[in-house]
């Protein structure tokens, strides 16, 4: 009854007359004073916590209780818990802007003048460390709060508390799992963005504590506790060179390739066990392991560490894409994390896919035959996840598996000895060449209707072996040699990727009679294209793409990215392009309108149609002068217009180093007869893209030019190399524009030497009219008067 009349007495006021919210606020915070009774400010702070849930008078109680409040914290909160509850959850009310929409302006001001100083942040740290419940939760709030929207400073105060690191480190090893929960929330807010926090964090025993909570609550397959405490752990690690170097010298990294089940000391000649290939997985156990795999790839990355711990952590990232049933999202990011200039031995690492059976919801796998990595990657690039068994269409996740892969085989084959060797091995034995899986995806013809399929695999296909002739003059000598069997193209491949020996040594059987004489590769592309601008269906202008036909679109463009990039600087390929009929196929689609085919498709023709003129400086029926006239009957500055146009392109423009797979389709508002949701598209590469922005302009240049314009260069390339003639072309433009500018500095020299023997002329004669000028004052007079 005490409390109650207290309570009373304060709103009352001592003459019972009727008050204003207003005035109640006023006669209550006049009560928070030291002067008053302990009991009498804890009335007050409960009738102020009563007023402050009223939305309409909350922000009176800001303004005008505020500092009173604060006052209490400060004297009162530690030693009076029933004080300190409610003058938290009045901080609470006027702090969160999230609760309440009113208090978007007001919250903000109300957290800067709680830090005015470090007092507050100080004293709510140390309330923090009660061990009842309801206290300890609602200060965790409030310093969330402030940590939300002023991390900075409170990060900044949290320093200068001495005991600060002990208190956050003993939140970690309260047994109860509700206050472990909010803990972790707090914790990661706290060490977001502050280097300091985390270093003086990781080395006081973060990392064991945050273990313990993992290990404790199960593993990765546990609640949500442990992602808390994993994403705690990869914030220390993320961005902190310190934590890392401290992390890697110690037995953390053992414990991360644990929670994997993978054996951290498993010698690099045995398989992978089985537990760790197939495993159960749902979606919390999927973001628990993405964030583990995560900081694996820090570990990799890392040029400091012991080597075998390194080189475990690797392999451990590539079986769990390569060899197991892990989601697609993870395997993709498991590739993505591999660092490129790591020396992965991916010839000698040998692993063991494995295949889900059919109709038994990827509860039952097959076993395949062991094989290396690096022909299990080509695999995954060329035909997808479980050889494309599970997700046929084109989805997001799949895509990026896929991109992820042929990243780290372009990352593999780094060298030109390495992209020589491979394309040797597809070099004719016995009359034509093996049927590699590379080059079955690359020659497959495709007809009406398309298979989504075999189109995608014929695109990455492309992007490999593009990879393997760029820039690589022997390279092209050699792909210009391979020449695939006639026939129809079989639907599955003997032999691997990589080792041309694994055919066994037999002979391939003796064709028919009848068959026709096969055809180097360079006439079975050209061919393709050929077929794929007829094939695609015609469109009128203000239709609509079909599916159909962007599919052909992407066909005929992937074709084109692979001849420019094998074509360029090198004039024999040039030559045997021309040969095949490659010109003829270039001209129509560059005239035609841009509603009648895909925009990239007229520019791209055009970007080949200008290597071929560029380089081709090998005698043939077709020369340079025979392709100026078609340059000239399609317009000079019309050419070079759509070379320039691709990069204004969306498809061009949104590709990134990481990856070029986007969302179907691109752009959005692009009009198609079918969309499936979830599905992705790919239609150039960072390699491509970075192609042709250094050489675009080459090719611009080339077309402006005569077609006598690489004489010089092609009678003093003496050898025909073309990467010598265009040496030779780049010193002769380059004298050009020496001797042009040379002519200019002349010219500009005689007219500064005009002007001032003009100017001293008219001096002269000024001088002659006027006397000479006598200051008055001298400098030193002149300088005490200023």
């Amino acid at each position: 009854m005490d409390f109650f009349s207290q309570t009373y007495i304060a709103i009352r006021g001592p003459t019972g007359a009727p008050q204003s919210p207003l005035e109640t606020i006023t006669k209550l915070v006049d009560r928070l004073g030291p002067s008053t009774l302990l009991s009498d400010r804890r009335a007050s702070i409960l009738a102020l916590k009563g007023l402050a849930k009223d939305h309409k008078l909350r922000p009176a109680v800001g303004d005008h209780a505020l500092r009173g409040l604060l006052d209490v914290l400060e004297n009162d909160a530690e030693v009076d818990p029933d004080i300190a509850l409610p003058v938290v959850e009045i901080l609470n009310l006027l702090c969160d802007p999230e609760d309440d929409p009113s208090m978007k302006t007001l919250g903000p001001n109300y957290m800067d003048i709680i830090l005015e100083n470090d007092r507050a942040v100080h004293k709510l740290l140390m309330l923090a460390s009660q061990q009842a419940f309801t206290p300890r939760t609602a200060t965790l709030k409030l310093l969330g709060i402030l940590l939300k929207h002023r991390r900075a400073k409170t990060q900044q105060y949290f320093l200068t508390l001495p005991t600060g690191p002990s208190i956050v480190l003993a939140m970690l090893d309260d047994p109860r799992e509700m206050m472990r929960n909010e803990s972790l929330s707090f914790w990661e807010l706290l060490i977001a963005k502050s280097q300091d926090i985390q270093k003086l964090l990781a080395f006081q025993g973060a990392f064991e504590r945050l273990f313990n909570i993992i290990e404790s609550e199960g593993g990765i397959e546990s609640r949500v506790n442990v992602e808390s405490a994993l994403t705690c752990v990869d914030t220390l690690l993320r961005f902190n060179s310190a934590n890392q170097n401290y992390f890697r010298e110690s037995t953390f990294p053992t414990v991360l390739l644990s929670l994997l089940q993978f054996p951290p000391d498993l010698p690099p000649q045995e398989p992978a066990p089985q537990q760790f290939a197939l495993q159960f997985w749902d979606e919390l156990k999927e973001v628990n392991t993405h964030l583990v795999v995560g900081m694996i790839g820090l570990l990799v990355s890392s040029k400091v560490g012991k080597a075998q711990a390194t080189w475990t952590a690797a392999r451990c990232l590539l079986e769990l894409a390569l060899a197991s049933n892990a989601p697609t999202r993870v395997k993709a990011k498991a590739l993505s994390l591999l660092p490129g200039d790591f020396n992965l031995p991916l010839t000698q690492m040998i692993v063991t896919p494995y295949i889900p059976v059919p109709d038994t919801n990827g509860e039952e796998w097959d076993r395949l035959e062991s094989s290396s990595a690096f022909d299990v990657l080509v695999e995954l690039v060329l035909h997808a996840e479980y050889n494309g068994t599970i997700a046929p269409s084109r989805r997001r996740d799949s895509l990026e598996l896929r991109a992820a892969a042929l990243r780290v085989f372009c990352n593999f084959v780094n060298n030109d000895e390495m992209k020589e060797v491979i394309v040797q091995g597809l070099l004719p034995r016995e009359g034509s060449s093996p049927i590699t899986p590379l080059l079955h995806c690359l020659i497959i013809p495709h007809n009406t209707p398309l298979d989504i399929t075999a189109t995608t695999s014929t695109q990455f296909a492309s992007l490999v072996f593009a990879h393997l002739i760029r820039g690589t003059p022997r390279a092209k000598a050699a792909a210009l040699q391979i020449v695939p069997p006639s026939g129809d193209v079989p639907t599955s491949s003997e032999g691997h990727f990589f080792v041309p020996a694994d055919n066994n040594g037999s002979a391939p059987p003796p064709p028919p009679e009848d068959e026709d004489e096969p055809l180097p590769l360079m006439q079975i592309l050209t061919e393709h294209l050929s077929l794929a601008f007829i094939s695609r269906p015609k469109m009128q202008v203000g239709d609509s793409p079909t599916r159909e036909t962007r599919e052909w679109d992407r066909i005929i463009i992937n074709y084109i990215c692979l001849l420019v990039q094998w074509l360029w600087e090198d004039p024999k390929s040039v030559r045997a392009y021309l040969e095949a009929g490659g010109l003829t196929l270039l001209v129509e689609p560059i005239g035609q309108p841009i509603e009648a085919s895909d925009c990239l498709i007229p520019s791209l023709c055009a970007f080949l149609l200008g290597t071929c003129y560029e380089f081709n400086r090998e005698p043939g029926e077709i020369t340079r002068a025979t392709i100026h006239q078609v340059i000239t009957r399609l317009g000079v500055d019309t050419l070079t217009d759509k070379i320039g146009s691709v990069k204004e392109d969306v498809r061009f423009r949104e590709i990134e180093p990481e990856s070029f797979v986007l969302g179907y389709p691109t752009p959005k508002e692009a009009s198609v007869d079918a969309e499936i949701d979830g599905e992705a598209e790919a239609w150039f590469d960072w390699a491509f893209l970075d192609f042709w922005k250094s050489n675009y302009y080459t090719s611009q240049r080339a077309i402006a030019a005569g077609p006598s314009s690489s004489a010089t260069a092609t009678s003093s390339g003496g050898s025909g190399q073309g990467t010598d003639q265009e040496t030779q072309l780049l010193l002769s433009s380059l004298r050009e524009v020496i001797s042009n500018q040379a002519h200019e500095i002349q010219t500009l020299q005689k007219s500064i030497k005009d002007f001032t023997t003009s100017n001293k002329t008219k001096g002269d004669e000024v001088r002659s009219i006027y006397p000479p000028f006598h200051p008055r004052f001298t400098d030193q007079e002149f300088r005490l008067r200023l």
